[in-house]
């Protein structure tokens, strides 16, 4: 894998916001996922695809810049999130980003339950960080219609740049693809501006090609991004399910021209998987969705594993897990 140059500073791209289109039921219906092929297509990725030396420590430093950092605890408070906002400011050692000549590195947005915005907000003021919001009920979503909307449009009122919303898991068990269509269309407005990433919960949908059908019917109805996971259902995001949804992005973006964003979430807490799903990313889909407008983690965890490799790349020594913390 060709290693990319991250020792600059990120371009600033601005890119045409996906509007949605509607419902092309014969698209949705013709989208099939050959488990086996896409089993065996994953399981080489890991072995044949690594960096070394310089070439890793680059590419570990877009994979933080890629990060939501995260916490969603029912214990959550201002304090822990202003510590996690420091953190996402200043993610590693600066004397590490110095010596790797990568400073002003900071993740791509920090995500916090909706009463923790506006602490997020004042403690990232004037770092450029965006805030996002879990919402409709997140994780279940299971809560009434009108309110999971209002929840969108508080978090949006109180600030949050970006929206994750939970679809309705039973519109696509039970194949209603009308009702998911219009209940992704309606989140989408009302996040206003706020762009929206569309939480598809892949483990609970049931097969492949499921995942390949909700995915596309999400960005018909304008979703921003696609994400596997809450993080909280027993099987989160994995390199098959990636593979699907990252090949309807691709799909999508061939037949309408827009690019959507993807977000893995759940289960990624070592850096040798970052690196991984990143070369997924080039190969499925390019050098321009290895930006963080187009590409997110969704595992706060991953970070300290990738703060320890960097530091061994620059002093030859691992530290400790616990010289790493959050917060």
């Amino acid at each position: 894998m060709q290693a990319t140059d991250t020792t600059k500073q990120l371009p600033q791209v601005t890119e045409p916001r996906n509007p949605g289109q509607e419902l092309d039921m014969d698209w949705v219906m013709s989208a099939r996922a050959n488990s086996s092929a896409i089993e065996r297509r994953c399981a080489t990725l890991p072995g044949r695809r690594s960096v070394k030396k310089e070439y890793q420590a680059a590419w570990l430093c877009r994979a933080i810049s890629c990060i939501d950092l995260t916490t969603l605890a029912g214990d959550d408070t201002a304090g822990r999130v202003a510590r996690l906002a420091a953190k996402a400011r200043q993610p590693v050692r600066a004397d590490i980003l110095e010596s790797l000549g990568m400073q002003g590195l900071t993740v791509g947005a920090v995500c916090v339950y909706h009463d923790m915005i506006a602490p997020a907000r004042d403690a990232l003021a004037g770092s450029g960080i965006p805030v996002a919001a879990v919402s409709t009920g997140f994780p279940a979503g299971l809560s009434p219609f009108h309110l999971r909307v209002a929840e969108i449009e508080e978090s949006v009122k109180a600030g949050a740049d970006e929206i994750d919303i939970v679809i309705s898991r039973r519109h696509v068990l039970t194949g209603n693809w009308q009702a998911l269509y219009d209940e992704m269309r309606a989140f989408r407005a009302a996040c206003g501006a706020a762009h929206v990433k569309a939480i598809l919960a892949t483990g609970e949908l049931g097969s492949l090609r499921n995942v390949a059908r909700a995915s596309l019917v999400c960005m018909m109805a304008g979703a921003d991004f696609i994400k596997t996971s809450t993080g909280k259902e027993s099987v989160n995001a994995t390199l098959p399910v990636s593979l699907v949804m990252l090949r309807a992005i691709r799909e999508y973006h061939d037949k309408t021209g827009y690019r959507v964003g993807y977000k893995p979430a759940g289960g990624i807490s070592k850096a040798k998987d970052a690196l991984v799903y990143l070369s997924l990313m080039k190969e499925e889909l390019g050098d321009r969705w290895l930006l963080p407008d187009l590409f997110r983690f969704g595992a706060s965890s991953l970070l300290g594993d990738i703060e320890r490799q960097l530091e061994h790349h620059v002093t030859g020594a691992y530290s400790a897990k616990w010289r790493h913390a959050m917060g």
